[in-house]
């Protein structure tokens, strides 16, 4: 049981940004066991260094968000205070200008209608990189909401659970944690044999510090740190874009095979079948280092 502390932050954010339409893409699964919202307040527990901290974040007005920090027993040091800003804002892509991507949105056939339907709303990103390749490898060749159902199990079976005030929070295994593992341990969580390989080996790698996010961030482009993942077993180009993209924010990774991406086009240009690679590199022309985020966009009509 953590006890009963409290201290409030306050986050400026930059236009254009919707707290509606944030709230409305992390409302979009009811099997999410990492954040619950209630009352409009995004609640979760994270994990900063040796500390565990609860925050709640909620719709402050005047262009700022506010951070709730609860859930420390010690008083909460300015460092942590700064560590838990920096990852609200990592988390919600507040760092990253938009208004050229609207900009050039605006004229493209697809985008226009994303950015006027989602408007506000931000590339959520997923900061911890174990987490952000293990959702990776887990929603390979999967639907969307059984990849949730075995992140639930996967999150309850190895994670951290945290008490406060009567509400459970589940952390996130850590690298550590699941690189200790073998396959028959994670076998119950009934998925492939081949994903809780991928899952332990990449555990491995980033529990030895062999992958880091500072190493992908420093391989010197886009192309370079894909090829740093997909030389991983278990990582192919979707699964290194899609981490790329959420995790290290490159807004060039271009998850172009993704089926979702796929389904969105076919919807929005009204055809009947799903669109052609090439014809999807036509599509996206006007697309240069936004696609990471006009593929988040498209998303948004599906899920």
């Amino acid at each position: 049981m953590v006890a009963s502390t409290e201290m409030n932050l306050i986050v400026p954010v930059p236009e254009p940004f919707s707290f509606t339409q944030n709230l409305a893409y992390l409302l979009r699964s009811p099997n999410e066991c990492l954040y619950q919202i209630r009352d409009e307040r995004i609640c979760r527990a994270i994990t900063i260094g040796q500390h565990t901290p609860i925050i709640e974040i909620s719709d402050n007005g005047d262009n700022t968000l506010k951070i709730s920090i609860k859930g420390s027993a010690a008083p909460i040091s300015q460092w942590l205070q700064s560590e838990i800003m920096k990852y609200v804002r990592e988390w919600f892509d507040l760092d990253r200008d938009l208004l050229p991507f609207y900009e050039m949105a605006r004229k493209d056939r697809l985008l226009k209608q994303a950015v006027s339907s989602f408007h506000g709303l931000r590339m959520i990103g997923i900061p911890e990189l174990f987490e952000a390749v293990s959702w990776g490898i887990l929603g390979q060749q999967i639907s969307l909401s059984y990849a949730y159902t075995l992140k639930s199990r996967l999150v309850e079976r190895f994670g951290k659970q945290i008490t406060y005030e009567g509400v459970q929070y589940w952390l996130f295994p850590s690298a550590e944690d699941i690189a200790a593992l073998t396959v028959e341990d994670l076998s119950e969580l009934r998925m492939t044999v081949k994903k809780c390989e991928y899952l332990i080996g990449v555990a491995q790698l980033i529990a030895e510090g062999e992958l880091t996010k500072d190493k992908l961030l420093r391989a010197g482009s886009l192309k370079e740190a894909e090829q740093m993942l997909v030389s991983i077993r278990g990582i192919g180009p979707w699964t290194a874009n899609y981490v790329l993209m959420r995790c290290l924010r490159m807004p060039s990774a271009f998850p172009i095979d993704d089926v979702g991406l796929h389904n969105a086009i076919k919807h929005l240009t009204g055809s009947d079948r799903k669109p052609e690679r090439q014809e999807i590199r036509r599509l996206s022309a006007a697309w240069t280092n936004w696609e990471a985020h006009a593929t988040f966009y498209l998303w948004r009509f599906l899920y």
